[in-house]
């Protein structure tokens, strides 16, 4: 497949909810992006607090945004057995809730070590029994689940899951051969450094498992480890780089926008980010 130009192609492109710091109604978000031009948009659970779905999802069908991410699961490993019964049953409903957006996957940060463990294998193994729960619940609902490995740096708060290699693997385990409604996103900013990622990419892709790609930059110096995110171009990762190859191995779903940026991006005004956002994406990525 060759690379996709983004050039005048904004219906081809996401923007997180996140990119824009939460800060307005998810309503007004929702104009903002569509005005912008872009074609897709990933909401977070938390703009949907005290919303109707069914009007939203009206919504989206009016300005003619889809969803292509529900963003995100609760933490899986828990400290008891009754939290983490707790943490199924909240991603049960958040695959409901994922469904009726018709979200095109679920995005899943399956959480560290809970309170207390220093057990990083029972941790990853919570996960992969609480997956296999979650998975026959999202079959049931035509739902994908895309499991996004973080940076190695989150592996004790955010994520037992760390490469797309371990992350494929648990894939496989839980649904051996090629990708039913089980895959993988592809963020940039967590795996770009990983000196596997070409050989994982192509393995990822030849199982159609590739589910999302999101797109943001490593800044040097970074001030914060999770709230320093960079706009495309302003950093060092190889974003057309890593988007060639996610393309040639065949992924053709949207190119996502996720920018935690707490003391650059989420102080300025929601369409300014908007138009550098759709400006990147065309010129760097």
């Amino acid at each position: 497949m060759t690379l996709r130009t983004l050039e005048n192609r904004l219906d081809l492109c996401s923007i997180n909810t996140a990119t824009l710091g939460h800060r307005l109604p998810i309503e007004q978000t929702l104009d903002l992006i569509a005005r912008a031009g872009f074609g897709y948009v990933a909401p977070w659970r938390k703009d949907m607090q005290g919303r109707t779905l069914s009007q939203l999802r009206r919504q989206l069908h009016d300005s003619g945004l889809k969803v292509n991410a529900y963003c995100r699961s609760t933490y899986i490993p828990q400290a008891t057995r009754q939290d983490f019964d707790a943490a199924i049953a909240d991603n049960l409903k958040a695959i409901e809730e994922a469904a009726e957006l018709q979200a095109q996957c679920f995005v899943m940060v399956v959480g560290g070590l809970p309170a207390g463990s220093r057990d990083l294998p029972a941790a990853r193994n919570q996960v992969a029994e609480g997956l296999a729960l979650l998975l026959e619940h999202a079959k049931q609902h035509h739902l994908s689940l895309a499991l996004e490995p973080l940076h190695p740096m989150y592996a004790a708060d955010r994520s037992c899951l760390s490469t797309l290699e371990q992350a494929l693997d648990l894939c496989e385990l839980l649904e051996p051969g090629n990708y039913q409604h089980l895959g993988v996103a592809v963020d940039v900013y967590h795996c770009w450094w990983d000196p596997k990622l070409h050989e994982q990419i192509q393995r990822a892709g030849a199982q159609h498992r590739i589910l999302g790609l999101h797109l943001s930059d490593w800044l040097v110096p970074t001030q914060d480890l999770l709230l320093d995110r960079g706009m495309m171009g302003d950093g060092v990762i190889d974003l057309r780089g890593i988007r060639q190859q996610v393309e040639a191995a065949g992924y053709e779903g949207a190119v996502e926008v996720e920018i935690f940026s707490r003391d650059n991006w989420w102080k300025r005004d929601e369409v300014e980010v908007l138009r550098v956002c759709a400006e990147r994406l065309q010129r760097c990525c």
